[in-house]
């Protein structure tokens, strides 16, 4: 049985699925990263050749260098893809991912640009979330999310359903 990866953006307008593993997954700690990310850096992993497939919808694209472009969802605008044009496939968002802890990073690349805090971030105190600061605090957000659920659907959102 081949392995695959499935994932896609937050409103679930682009969904995507992958064939086989992901090779090499990393953190990019690039500038370019850490801006298409709004983040401190970002994970990806390298889908190669045609191993990866837009299921449903169609990414939009930012060309960040001559070389490079970034694929992302125009409705959410969540990052999915990471595509060198000369290279022979494309790297993926790991957080995109349905199972994203299915693939853990291998290494930090652009470590000349990481922020200067980065090590301190796993020794941060860790708490739950309760949101009291929203009227109906988690249970607010439970029973109006909007999120595409982490698996394939054959119709979203589901008011689209006839």
């Amino acid at each position: 049985m081949t392995a695959f990866h499935t994932g896609g953006c937050q409103c679930g307008a682009v969904r995507y699925r992958v064939e086989g593993d992901l090779d090499y997954p990393h953190l990019c700690h690039c500038r370019m990263c850490q801006k298409a990310a709004g983040n401190y850096f970002m994970p990806l992993g390298f889908a190669p050749g045609r191993a990866l497939t837009v299921t449903r919808g169609e990414p939009g694209w930012f060309h960040s260098s001559d070389p490079v472009r970034r694929g992302f969802c125009r409705d959410c605008g969540t990052p999915l893809f990471f595509d060198t044009l000369q290279s022979d496939g494309m790297a993926v968002t790991l957080g995109s991912l349905d199972h994203p802890e299915a693939v853990p990073p291998v290494s930090n690349d652009g470590i000349e640009t990481r922020v200067s805090f980065h090590a301190l971030l796993g020794g941060l105190p860790g708490k739950q979330v309760d949101r009291d600061d929203l009227p109906g605090g988690l249970q607010s957000i439970a029973s109006t999310n909007h999120q595409h659920p982490d698996h394939d659907t054959e119709i979203w959102p589901v008011e689209k359903r006839i």
